[in-house]
């Protein structure tokens, strides 16, 4: 079975990156523009893990983590997201929020492969 990532990424650089180490891994990556389309895919893929850029500007990061942990159906699915180093009280926000893990943007990308395949 393959895994499936659902990914709330704006800047092109990263969807860029996702996406050719996707293909590279083999892991079946989408991404979703608004909230409601994400919670949606994360529902009809069967996501196993949900990317989440914290500066994203169209998806407030804070409301979907509590969307989605507050929700029966959808809390057991990893949330990750990734940050500027130098936003300490956004990684502390979204960790409140309940994301699973927040890391800095250089360690996404460093790890991006791993991140992916779980």
């Amino acid at each position: 079975m393959t895994r499936t990532v659902i990914a709330a990424v704006d800047d092109m650089i990263f969807i860029s990156k996702i996406r050719a180490t996707s293909e590279q891994v083999g892991v079946d990556v989408r991404f979703s523009r608004n909230a409601d389309a994400l919670l949606a895919s994360v529902r009809e893929n069967r996501a196993n893990l949900i990317i989440v850029d914290l500066h994203s500007q169209k998806i407030d990061p804070i409301a979907l983590a509590t969307a989605l942990k507050s929700d029966p159906e959808l809390q057991g699915i990893e949330l990750l997201g990734f940050f500027s180093h130098v936003q300490t009280d956004l990684m502390r926000e979204a960790t409140e929020a309940g994301y699973d893990r927040v890391i800095p943007r250089s360690a996404f990308s460093k790890d991006l492969a791993s991140i992916l395949t779980g």
